[in-house]
Order: structure tokens, then sequence, then C-alpha cells
């Protein structure tokens, strides 16, 4: 029996948590939407569905110009239990990848994709997946103003 193939993902970016459920990343360079989308998506599913969170310019009416994203040692770990909880949850394939490092505004910081064989149930998943990890892994931006000033969000 041969091993399952990986997704093409370059190993310096990312790597497979579970190559047959799940996918999760932390990376410090551009996220590759279309490589989690690739991983998620089987004959069997009719619906695919990708969330990209985007880097903006504005937080509470405050002017911003870049984010500076850092991580725990094992926030890799908590984005890949998200993952497998959803895949549990709903027997869907899972991907997730969450950029690090300096982003600016338009830089993608989050990635999530799930497929599932009916939009709804990819729908609901996708947005669960994305809850969950908003709440649960340990990942941190400190925002530049406008005006020059710094502030940390998500302590």
């Amino acid at each position: 029996m041969s091993e399952p193939a990986e997704p093409d993902l370059d190993p310096a970016r990312s790597r497979v948590i579970e190559p047959t459920e799940i996918l999760a990343a932390i990376s410090e360079t551009p996220l590759d939407a279309a490589a989690l989308e690739h991983f998620v998506l089987t004959p069997a599913n009719g619906a695919l569905v990708t969330f990209r969170g985007v880097v903006r310019d504005h937080d509470h009416g405050l002017a911003v110009s870049a984010l500076d994203y850092q991580a725990h040692p094992d926030a890799e770990r908590f984005l890949a239990d998200c993952c497998r909880q959803v895949c549990e949850a709903t027997g869907l394939r899972v991907a997730a990848a969450h950029r690090v490092g300096a982003l600016v505004v338009g830089d993608v910081a989050l990635v999530a994709s799930v497929a599932a064989p009916h939009r709804a149930e990819a729908f609901a998943a996708c947005e669960q997946l994305v809850d969950l990890i908003k709440v649960t892994v340990p990942i941190w931006k400190r925002q530049h103003l406008a005006d020059g000033a710094t502030e940390w969000v998500g302590l």
C-alpha cells in the first residue's frame, strides 16, 4: 500500500500535520489558498468554501498602516487542533494556514478551506473553523497606526 500523496505545498512554507484529513500551517511567507483548496477538494465534494482574512486599513475607527503577527511556539499545534475538531465534528477535510511576521494592508493573514458534498455544510464548517481559530490559536497582532502609534490586539 502506498503512502497518500501530500498536497502540492512548498515544504519551506508549510507542512502537513495529518495528510489524510487536515492540513494546518503557520507561515512567514505569503499563504497559498489554492494549495489548501486542492488539499480539501475531492471528487465527492460539490462545494468548496475558502475564507481569506485580509489586512484592512482600519480597526475600530483607527487608521491602520500595517500589522505584525506573532505566534506562540505551539500555535501550529493549536491550529491543527482546531482543524481536527472541525474535521471530527463534520467528517469533512479541513485546512487552515495563518501568516506571521510583518504584513501590510491587502496581505492575507488567514486562509481556512473546507470542502463538502453540499454548500450549506461547507459554509457552516468553514465558519466554525474560523471562529474556533480566532478564540483558540495563540497568535497576537501589533497594529501600526497611521499616526505612528502601535497597539497590541488579542493579548
